[in-house]
């Protein structure tokens, strides 16, 4: 009889046995140097090599795809606007996210020393110089080039052009180049599914080589990381995303007594998959219009992941700030710009999370080994990051009813509000 073990608990087991073997290997400093340069290192390399691979290709066609996919005369007003709130909505958790950053410093007194010293490099090169030279850095020359140094604003910046342009073709032009990408799409699919199966060599063997290192003290931060998502992720489902339900005539605490079961089981799951029929049910018992719900939560969770959005700026920090990475604060608008656009492209990707903050880290100069810092404890803040993803979710479709005018159809219905 087999037993299958997912993901999140192949990471788990890893992260443990990394620590395990780094605390060996601290012990008896004799075998750490080969253990680490003939095993370990090349091992975690491997990993963080096969996740710079697929960032490319993966954004690209998925930023491509979702741009020119369904044309933009079908995507219709109800559409548009919901579009246009769900960027608003996870900008502002993003920059959310990078505020409690900067406040609470999770990663400061890690002092992890950088693994390359060439890998590091300002997001914002000579800054000083003014923004329009630094807008102007972002157009390719070379878009070829661009993918070959894994320049991923040029890329974004080009897919977005691409993406726009390919829409406005005549449907019989645009549809077998959008079928070959969304083939494209699916491929890179799968190859980060085999990316993601590596994923709990690749982890133990980074946090081997970490705790070695540097001890078990370079574990204390993951633990404030985790207390401060938590709080985080409260304070922005009660006050940011209460401010945007009082604006339409709602409250947040009735929308949370609403959804409670569907939020529990996203929580002890860290799932949003499951509760999808659900959110939509509930919605149309609360009186929104069935067209509303249909296309607005469906969308909603490919671009409107609140929770994901506030740890991508979260979890950046943390990375920059446990390797002594200064980051200027026009380093940190310039990410704020790029995990807009890369938490809607990897969206539905399996261990997206760790593709955006890939993403994000390569863009950045940042040391990719900090994904598999958060990777290991990922799944503890993955809990309260699916329940706000969730939480979100059922709050759009009544933002976006009401910005439809259609308030007089949203007064709770007496009827059965559960499936």
């Amino acid at each position: 009889m087999k037993i299958k073990i997912n993901l999140i608990t192949q990471i788990a087991i890893g992260l443990v046995v990394g620590v395990s073997v780094g605390l060996l290997l601290n012990h008896f400093p004799d075998y750490k140097a080969w253990w680490i340069d003939q095993v370990l290192q090349p091992a975690g390399d491997a990993f963080i090599k096969l996740m710079k691979m697929i960032i490319v290709p993966l954004v690209f066609s998925c930023m491509v795809v979702g741009i020119a996919g369904s044309g933009r005369r079908s995507l219709g007003r109800v559409g548009t606007k919901s579009l246009v709130y769900f960027f608003a909505v996870t900008g502002v958790a993003i920059v959310f996210g990078l505020l409690v950053g900067n406040v609470l410093q999770p990663g400061t007194g890690a002092h992890f020393s950088v693994p390359s010293a060439g890998e590091v490099a300002p997001l914002v090169q000579n800054s000083s110089s003014g923004l329009g030279k630094v807008l102007l850095g972002i157009i390719p020359d070379n878009v070829v080039a661009a993918m070959a140094e894994a320049k991923l604003l040029s890329v974004l910046f080009f897919a977005i052009l691409f993406g726009v342009a390919l829409s406005t073709l005549e449907e019989p032009k645009r549809r077998p180049l959008v079928a070959v990408l969304q083939a494209v799409v699916d491929t890179m699919f799968k190859i980060t599914h085999m990316v993601m199966a590596y994923s709990p060599v690749g982890i133990f063997a980074l946090i081997a080589v970490t705790v070695s290192t540097f001890g078990v003290d370079s574990l204390l931060p993951l633990a404030k990381l985790i207390g401060i998502t938590y709080v985080a992720v409260l304070f922005f489902a009660i006050v940011v995303l209460g401010l945007v339900a009082r604006v339409v005539g709602e409250n947040i605490f009735e929308i949370i007594r609403a959804f409670k079961d569907e939020l529990i089981l996203a929580f002890s799951s860290a799932s949003s998959a499951t509760v999808m029929p659900q959110l939509m049910a509930k919605s149309e018992a609360r009186g929104v219009p069935r067209a509303i719900t249909s296309l607005v939560i469906p969308l909603g969770y490919s671009f409107n992941l609140d929770g994901a959005s506030l740890f991508a700026g979260l979890g950046t920090l943390f990375i920059a700030q446990a390797y002594n990475i200064e980051l200027a604060l026009a380093d940190q608008v310039m990410l704020v710009f790029i995990m807009v656009l890369t938490s809607k492209g990897a969206a539905g990707v399996p261990g997206f999370m760790f593709v955006i903050l890939t993403a994000t880290l390569t863009a950045a100069g940042l040391p990719l080994e900090g994904v598999a810092l958060i990777a290991g404890v990922y799944r503890l803040m993955d809990m309260p990051v699916t329940a706000l993803n969730v939480l979100g979710n059922a709050l759009a479709p009544i933002v976006v009813a009401k910005w439809e005018s259609r308030s007089s159809s949203l007064q709770p219905d007496s009827g059965v509000h559960t499936v």
